[in-house]
C-alpha cells in the first residue's frame, strides 16, 4: 500500500532528522527507536521466513544498542549531570556510548549480524540499510568529544581486517556488500578523531559506490556470483562497467572510491601512525581480492550463449536506469 510506504519512509527520515537536531540524548536515542521501527516493517515486506529471520535479528541488535545508549547516557547523567551529547567527559559512559553505536553501524567485533541480516533482505531495502540507516548513529559518533583514540582505532583496524577475511569464502553477493560495508565502515571510523571531516568525505563516497553497486545488481536480479556470469546477455552494456565500479568500491586509482582511501592514509601518516596505515593499506587488498573476483566472474569469463536471455536489458525502467547511470558516472570519475 503506498500510504503505509510512504508513513515508513517518512518515518525513516524523521527519525534520522531528529538524531540530527538533538543535542540531548533522550532525544537522540528516541531518532534511533523511530529509525528502527520505521525500517522494520519494510525489512519484512516479502513475507518470507528469510525476510522475518532477518528482520528479527536486525531488531534484537538494534534494541540491545539503543539500551545500551540509554544506559550509557544516564550513567553519564547520574555521574556528571550533564545530558548534553557533546559535554561527555566521564571515559565510562563514553565508552560504553561508542561501543552501542559501533554495534548500532556494525563495527567488527560487534558486526556478526549484519552480514546475516542483508543476505535476507530484497536489495532496495539492503540499500536502504547500508547507507540511510548509518547516517544517525555516524552523526553522534561525529558529536562525541574526547573519546579514548585505543579505543576507535581499535575498532576501525579489527573492522577493516574483519570485513576482508570475510568477504574471502563469500559466494552470496548481499553478503559480500555486508562485508565490504564493514570494511569501509572501519577506515571511516579509524580517522575520525583526527580528522572528522575525511569521515564524513569518506562516508559519502561509500554512500554513491554502494548505491551504484545495489542498483547494478538490482538490475541484473543477480543475488549471486553465479547469475553475475550470465549477466553478459541480460544487460552487456552495465556488464562492461560494473568492474568499474567494484574496482571503485575496492579503491583503486584513478576510480573515486581511491579518493577517501588515499587522503585517509596521508593523514594517518601525518599523525605519526605509519604502522597503522600500512595496516589498513594491507586490509584493503583483502577486499580488492574478493571484488576481483566478483568483476572477473562478470565479465571475463564466457557467458553461456543463450538468444532469448538478450532481450530484458532493452525493457528496463527509466526510474531504475536514471539514478544508474548518475551512481555509477560519479563512482567511477570523481577523483
Amino acid at each position: 500500500n503506498p500510504y503505509i510506504l510512504a508513513t515508513l519512509l517518512f518515518g525513516l527520515g524523521l527519525g534520522t532528522t531528529i538524531t540530527f537536531a538533538s543535542s540531548h540524548w533522550l532525544l537522540a536515542w528516541m531518532g534511533l527507536e523511530i529509525n528502527t521501527l520505521a525500517i522494520i516493517p519494510l525489512m519484512a515486506q516479502h513475507h518470507h521466513p528469510r525476510a522475518v529471520e532477518a528482520t528479527t535479528k536486525y531488531f534484537l541488535t538494534q534494541a540491545t544498542a539503543a539500551a545500551m545508549l540509554l544506559f550509557a547516557s544516564t550513567t553519564n547523567a547520574w555521574l556528571t549531570g550533564q545530558w548534553d551529547i557533546q559535554q561527555m567527559s566521564h571515559p565510562f559512559p563514553l565508552t560504553l556510548i561508542t561501543l552501542a553505536l559501533a554495534l548500532k553501524i556494525g563495527l567488527a567485533p560487534m558486526h556478526t549480524w549484519l552480514p546475516e541480516v542483508l543476505q535476507g533482505l530484497d536489495l532496495t531495502t539492503g540499500l536502504v540499510l547500508s547507507t540511510w540507516q548509518k547516517l544517525a548513529p555516524f552523526a553522534l559518533l561525529l558529536q562525541i568529544q574526547n573519546v579514548n583514540p585505543t579505543i576507535l582505532v581499535t575498532l576501525g583496524l579489527a573492522s577493516t581486517l574483519a570485513g576482508g577475511w570475510g568477504g574471502l569464502n563469500q559466494t552470496q553477493l548481499r553478503k559480500v556488500l555486508a562485508y565490504s560495508s564493514i570494511a569501509h565502515l572501519g577506515w571511516m571510523i579509524l580517522i575520525l578523531q583526527y580528522s572528522p571531516s575525511l569521515t564524513l568525505l569518506a562516508l559519502l563516497t561509500y554512500f554513491v559506490m554502494t548505491f551504484s553497486t545495489f542498483l547494478v545488481f538490482k538490475l541484473n536480479k543477480s543475488t549471486s556470483i553465479n547469475a553475475l556470469a550470465i549477466s553478459w546477455t541480460k544487460a552487456p552494456i552495465l556488464t562492461s562497467l560494473t568492474p568499474l565500479v567494484l574496482l571503485s568500491l575496492g579503491g583503486l586509482p584513478p576510480l573515486t572510491g581511491f579518493m577517501p582511501k588515499w587522503l585517509i592514509l596521508q593523514e594517518l601518516a601525518k599523525q605519526d601512525l605509519a604502522p597503522l596505515a600500512t595496516l589498513a593499506a594491507l586490509s584493503a587488498l583483502l577486499s580488492l581480492y574478493f571484488y576481483l573476483r566478483i568483476s572477473y566472474a562478470m565479465t571475463l569469463t564466457m557467458s553461456p550463449n543463450n538468444l532469448t536471455g538478450v532481450t530484458p536489458w532493452r525493457f528496463s525502467s527509466p526510474q531504475l536506469t536514471l539514478p544508474l547511470a548518475i551512481a555509477t558516472t560519479a563512482t567511477i570519475s570523481l577523483l
